[in-house]
């Protein structure tokens, strides 16, 4: 027996000294713990950190880049630049690298050189003696608890009530009601600072009705608007996501917002920047960066009060700001000044006697300071409450899913009002008798209007289908220059028309002013070469001024072009229901199976290729006009993916397309090749690749696999070329290096970049020219075209880097260099695009489906 005691205990010694020496050589090894005794700790020297189970947080010691102050913080384990999302002692750092981390009378306490404690978690337990542990649990939050108590409803102490400028899954933002605590973020100082910065985003007013609010110190710079059931009513981009679910608690115990992760392989987190900006960021398997999902404020509308009391922003209206129906400009001069601080007023004082409502859809709902909610009731007794209080101005409800429940009422002056494409919800604003009836018989007038012509449409058309019977050649169907048409039937081509959407119940009424072809051809001169503008791949565009004087550019399509009436009609409904600053609109359209057109607004600068690659004009433009041209073009894009109900994909993206117009702000224009996918698709796949070599993604063009990262490959494309005043020639050349994106890499990856910038900014134009917008420009250009979709940011990604001067912008891998060689290799006899030619375009012919597949 004493012999079996001697081997165990050898045994043991052994065990234990096979251990220590492995700590001691192998310190990584202790860096998988999770959890910290009272008889242990964590210092800087001992480079020990505490790492959450699954692998994916880590806490521990870090110091920035710009300084040797140390901080004790938790970050992305396994991502790329450890991005942080909690720090403990962020306004009070380690001034070198000593520094300790234990347990001591049952709290957790961060020592300093001298042993005296710079951050601490200031509990007090009474005579309460029992162990207590520190752990890092899965989902990064950093608690205390007792050592034999694993409840998570009983914890001593938790990181997540202390956020810094991160919000992570299952933390919470808002107001713990039994111990007073208001949970919310503030932004750091710099991006190498962790100290407290300057912004907050946090929950601030009635506890019955609260908004998060981001502000500038005190100053309020955004707000979230209310919680509708679904979402806040001011960020309606936050509800797209189908990988995460929110939710916004309302009880006698907290008010809080969380959200959680449905797919485990996606990381989502919201942080407030250093410059102010509210970011959803998220990342993806295989992703190379973090996302910008969605960030906030992003245009002017989201500026609170920027438009005044009783009027509201809309992002698709010049000006900006708009009066509330049977409203008027408090001040006539400051309005017309573009000062809209002032506000509107109304046309007639309320009576509280016969008043009723507007209703005005699609709103961000005012500032809810002076609002009442009552969630009991619904919307018709909402109206009857909101009439009976004679300081009632407006209502809604309170929860918009299952048809509408709740009541908001306000009492006081509408402000911080804004409406969405796609978005918000109804406000009902409180109207006089008197506007209300005016109304009723203005809209009377309308429908009177809108019969008569009608029926005079309907005349007008049976006398041109009796001539068309009679003619050899069809003239198009005419209506009064300018009026619209309703309900025009054309040969089976319907363009004021009810369709579906793929995946939709709701039709939809487009419509479009038809031109008549005598006036198309009076205005151009009988389509007179001296008018041309110029040769595309589906027909001439012509300068024409109509009879008003109004000059437009008339898009003829050519008789041997093989584009049909699918990519025609596809771009009269795109164009015709897309409204954005920078997209070329449409002004009307000429239907006829022989001869089609389509009438735009006419843009006096022509194409973006015009000045980039002709010498002579190259020089008119400058770094400061480029840097504008690529800033104005990216939101136009992602206009396009943010389109409601649906995702457009432009395929054929190029300088070419980018219209300028006097003041060189660019349009997009050209969207017969234009696809359209549903808004819950991430892809879609053609069988018949068509675009512009040169501009289309390798995916497309090997596979024919579309997504929103084919126009992101085009944008890259269009920067560097906007950068160096270098046409890219495509990627079908027997030396990859005469390819523009070949050209740029190479400079880029040796430290040269500034070498591919064009001449002509620099040496003639030197006072605009920026080196350092430069650089970033080639280098989000380099990310666009990586070559895996994937590795290529979004669009929304794209807009917030080219914005923010302060972002953190990732390093570009290797570009594909060349797609097709081979082709041309194997095929020597095949003919290669010109050098010469300026718009290559592949125009096979394909049926762009309208409905989404």
């Amino acid at each position: 027996m004493k012999g079996v005691r001697n081997i165990y205990h050898h045994s043991y010694t052994s065990f234990l000294l096979v251990f220590v020496v492995m700590i001691l050589f192998h310190p990584t090894l202790s860096i998988y713990f999770n959890t910290l005794s009272s008889t242990e700790s964590l210092t800087i020297s001992n480079n020990r950190t505490l790492v959450s189970p699954g692998d994916v947080f880590e806490l521990g010691f870090f110091k920035t880049t710009s300084s040797s102050r140390w901080y004790l913080g938790i970050w992305y384990k396994k991502l790329p630049g450890k991005p942080y999302v909690w720090v403990a002692n962020r306004d009070n750092p380690l001034s070198n690298s000593s520094g300790t981390l234990k347990i001591s009378d049952n709290n957790l306490v961060l020592l300093d050189h001298s042993n005296k404690s710079v951050w601490w978690t200031n509990l007090t337990r009474g005579n309460e003696k029992s162990p207590v542990v520190a752990e890092l649990l899965a989902n990064g939050n950093f608690v205390m608890r007792d050592s034999n108590n694993n409840d998570a409803n009983e914890l001593l102490w938790q990181s997540f009530d202390f956020p810094t400028d991160t919000l992570l899954p299952e933390m919470k933002l808002g107001y713990n009601l039994k111990t007073g605590l208001n949970r919310f973020l503030t932004s750091w100082r710099s991006s190498d600072d962790p100290s407290s910065g300057d912004f907050s985003y946090k929950l601030v007013g009635s506890r019955r009705l609260p908004e998060f609010y981001l502000l500038q110190g005190d100053v309020r710079e955004h707000r979230s608007g209310p919680w509708n059931g679904i979402g806040f009513n001011g960020i309606p981009e936050d509800q797209e996501w189908s990988y995460m679910m929110y939710n916004f608690t309302e009880n006698s115990e907290e008010v809080a917002y969380t959200f959680l992760m449905t797919n485990n392989s996606y990381y989502s987190r919201l942080k407030l920047s250093s410059e102010g900006y509210l970011e959803r960021l998220t990342w993806a398997p295989s992703s190379m960066i973090w996302n910008v999902f969605w960030s906030s404020p992003n245009h002017q509308c989201d500026t609170y009060r920027m438009c005044g009391p009783y009027s509201y922003c809309d992002v698709n209206t010049l000006p900006l700001c708009n009066c509330i129906p049977e409203f008027n400009p408090e001040n006539e001069q400051q309005w017309a000044l573009r000062i809209p601080i002032s506000g509107c007023k109304r046309r007639t004082r309320l009576s509280c006697n016969g008043d009723g409502f507007t209703r005005i859809k699609n709103m961000k709902l005012p500032d809810t300071t002076m609002a009442i909610v009552d969630r009991s009731i619904g919307v018709k007794e909402c109206e009857k409450r909101c009439l009976s209080d004679c300081n009632c101005t407006a209502f809604a409800n309170a929860d918009i899913r299952n048809g509408g429940t709740g009541c908001l009422i306000w009492t006081g002056e509408l402000q911080d009002i804004r409406n969405y494409a796609d978005g918000g919800q109804d406000l009902y604003v409180r109207l006089a008798a008197a506007d209300l009836a005016k109304k009723r018989n203005a809209n009377g007038k309308i429908i009177s209007l809108i019969v008569g012509v009608s029926v005079l449409l309907l005349l007008i058309m049976f006398c041109l289908w009796k001539r068309k019977q009679n003619r050899s050649k069809a003239s198009a169907t005419s209506i009064e220059n300018g009026h619209r048409n309703q309900n025009s039937p054309m040969n089976g081509m319907v363009l004021s028309s009810k369709r579906q959407l793929s995946g939709e119940n709701k039709t939809e009424e487009l419509e479009l002013p038809l031109i008549e072809l005598e006036a198309l051809v009076k205005a151009t001169e009988n389509f007179s070469d001296c008018n041309k503008l110029g040769q595309g791949g589906f027909g001439t565009v012509y300068k024409g001024r109509l009879l008003d004087g109004q000059e437009v550019a008339v898009e003829r399509l050519s008789n041997t072009s093989l584009q049909g009436n699918d990519e025609f009609m596809n771009e009269v409904r795109l164009i015709a229901r897309l409204h954005h600053i920078s997209l070329v609109p449409i002004l009307g359209c000429c239907l006829d199976p022989d001869d089609t057109k389509l009438i735009y607004d006419y843009l006096e600068n022509s194409g973006l290729d015009y000045f980039l690659f002709r010498k002579k004009l190259s020089s008119n433009l400058n770094w400061k006009d480029r840097f504008s041209i690529r800033s104005g073009v990216a939101p136009g894009l992602l206009s396009l993916r943010l389109h409601s109900r649906f995702r457009i994909i432009h395929r054929d993206m190029k300088a070419g397309n980018i219209l300028l117009d006097k003041n060189m702000i660019p349009k997009i224009s050209d969207f017969g090749l234009a696809r359209i996918i549903a808004r819950d698709q991430t892809e879609a796949s053609t069988d018949t690749p068509i675009g512009t070599y040169g501009y289309m993604s390798p995916e497309y063009a090997m596979y024919g696999i579309l997504s929103e990262k084919t126009d992101v490959f085009s944008f890259g494309v269009i920067v560097l070329e906007i950068v160096t005043g270098k046409r890219n020639r495509g990627f079908y050349q027997s030396n990859p290096e005469d390819n523009l994106v070949c050209y740029a890499w190479t400079h880029w990856a040796q430290g040269r970049a500034l070498e591919i910038v064009d001449p002509v900014i620099v040496d003639s134009l030197s006072s605009t020219f920026q080196p350092k917008e430069v650089l970033k420009c080639i280098q989000i250009g380099l990310l666009c075209i990586q070559e895996r979709a994937e590795h290529r940011p979004t669009m929304s990604s794209v807009v917030w880097m080219l914005g923010s001067e302060a972002t953190a912008i990732p390093q570009p891998k290797p570009p594909v260099y060349c797609l097709i060689p081979s082709f041309y290799a194997n095929n020597p006899s095949s003919s290669r695009p010109s050098d010469d030619d300026e718009s290559w375009t592949m125009n096979e012919y394909t049926c762009s489906v309208i409905d989404a597949r």
